[in-house]
């Protein structure tokens, strides 16, 4: 007797035959035809650094600009040596990646590991109409088999099937809608990029030098003025660039994030996948009550493979009751301004004499929470279900002042989740008490498959109105 229905709840047999996984195999894909052109650079720049160092030196240009042709064909030649030996497809729940041609490789990634993938435009790339497509997996420690270079609308749809295969929805099913939440206005990243410390910091070391330069007469120290003011342009250029255009929706796949002036980046932040929260808010920011949300997600601490950091901002500048509404998105339930702080005793101030009071921590059923600074304050949040490993550190003055300090460990990443010069018996109890915490709050978290969040998606928009 087959499975039988009855007032709409199906009943399965208790006996399954296995699917069959070659239903599920594609075929083997490649990557553009341009990607040889825009990977052959490498090549290229390699070797005009090791053949045109001579032509240079001894003014010979028509020798190096034949090196540099030869160079240039050497690049694309290479560069199409290696598009050629590379190609992908999805076998059953892995995402299996050959490539190298020199020396083989296949990497085999599982669709239900992955962390996040996104999806980044360079700028010669957006003017060839290409992407690539960077998959991060739990436990990597860089970008994992990065896909470069797709077209546009292929890398879309692969994105979309890794998504709805590692929520095991059918492949073909189409990428989920959007709804955004938050806009970043250029004005609002401008301005907090300029009163930012690292810029702040600049400055003054420019008008220092200029001030010193000018009273003792000294035209050497002018001579620095020019790298150092460029120095500074470029903290508020690279920033500006960077997050550009910054947009956070939510879809049921989780937060999607879109930035980027030249360079753009899109990337998703699945539900569940977050590890730990830092709220940033420098000293000028806080007449505005402007603040930073960073994440920890697995894979994203580490290098990407042209190592370059891979992006942990959840928000780069917003007023705090919108950040602090997208951070209940992130971790529903969680509202760290109820959660009650403990301050540093006051032997904290031995070794901390100035901002020993801003030394706190917290925890509730739901976080761990963690305050330190006074130019520029930090709070680290980490959900107890997402610790890694709790430990105690106590440095020579620590025990001499009956002090230590006690690290709650969240994947690498942009959280440091420590509270600083706890006593001794404070920092033994939170270290026995916190694995307790995470046992429990394991045990009811739910599940952590993309696209099953429990967080209705229907509600107002309230907080979001915009920076």
């Amino acid at each position: 007797m087959g499975p039988r229905e009855a007032d709409g709840v199906r009943s399965e047999p208790a006996l399954e035959l296995e699917p069959d996984l070659s239903a599920t195999v594609t075929e083997l894909r490649r990557l553009h035809p341009v990607t040889p052109v825009l990977n052959g650079w490498k090549y290229f720049a390699i070797a005009v650094a090791v053949i045109g160092q001579d032509a240079v030196r001894q003014l010979e240009f028509g020798l190096f600009g034949i090196q540099l042709a030869a160079a240039l064909v050497l690049g694309v030649v290479l560069g199409s040596f290696s598009w050629w030996f590379t190609k992908y497809r999805i076998e059953g729940d892995e995402l299996r990646i050959e490539s190298g041609f020199l020396f083989r490789r296949s990497r085999r990634i599982r669709i239900d590991r992955l962390q996040a993938v996104d999806i980044v435009r360079p700028v010669l790339a957006r003017l060839l109409g290409v992407a690539e497509l960077r998959l991060e997996v739990a436990g990597g420690g860089k970008t994992e088999a990065p896909l470069a270079y797709l077209t546009e609308p292929g890398a879309q749809q692969l994105r979309a099937e890794l998504l709805a295969r590692a929520a095991g929805l059918d492949a073909d099913t189409p990428e989920a809608p959007e709804r955004r939440l938050v806009a970043v206005p250029p004005g609002v990243l401008l301005a907090s990029t300029v009163v930012s410390a690292p810029f702040l910091t600049a400055a003054l070391g420019f008008v220092a030098v200029a001030i010193t330069s000018t009273v003792l007469g000294e035209v050497v120290g002018l001579a620095f003025l020019l790298p150092w003011a460029l120095g500074g342009l470029g903290v508020v250029w690279r920033q500006f660039i960077s997050e550009f255009g910054f947009t956070v929706s939510e879809s049921p796949d989780g937060l999607r994030i879109r930035k980027g002036m030249l360079d753009t980046w899109a990337q998703t932040v699945p539900p569940g996948r977050v590890q730990g929260v830092e709220i940033e808010q420098q000293l000028l920011w806080r007449p505005k009550t402007w603040v930073k949300l960073s994440v920890d997600v697995a894979g994203y601490g580490g290098k990407g493979s042209n190592g370059n950091q891979t992006s942990s901002t959840l928000l780069p500048v917003a007023p705090w009751p919108v950040a602090r509404a997208l951070l209940q998105r992130v971790l529903p339930g969680v509202d760290t301004d109820e959660v009650e702080r403990m301050v540093a005793p006051r032997s904290a101030r031995w070794l901390r004499p100035i901002g020993w009071r801003y030394l706190r921590h917290g925890t509730d059923e739901r976080v761990f929470v963690t305050d330190a600074g006074w130019l520029t304050r930090r709070t680290a949040v980490v959900p107890h279900a997402k610790m890694q490993s709790v430990r105690v550190t106590q440095g020579p003055l620590q025990r001499r002042l009956g002090l230590a300090n006690v690290h709650v460990d969240t994947p690498v990443g942009p959280v440091n989740a420590v509270a600083i010069h706890r006593s001794s018996a404070v920092a033994r109890e939170l270290a026995e008490k916190q694995p307790e915490r995470s046992r429990r709050a394991r045990q009811i978290a739910g599940p952590e498959r993309w696209m099953q969040s429990t967080r209705d998606h229907d509600r107002d928009h309230e907080g979001f109105a915009g920076v």
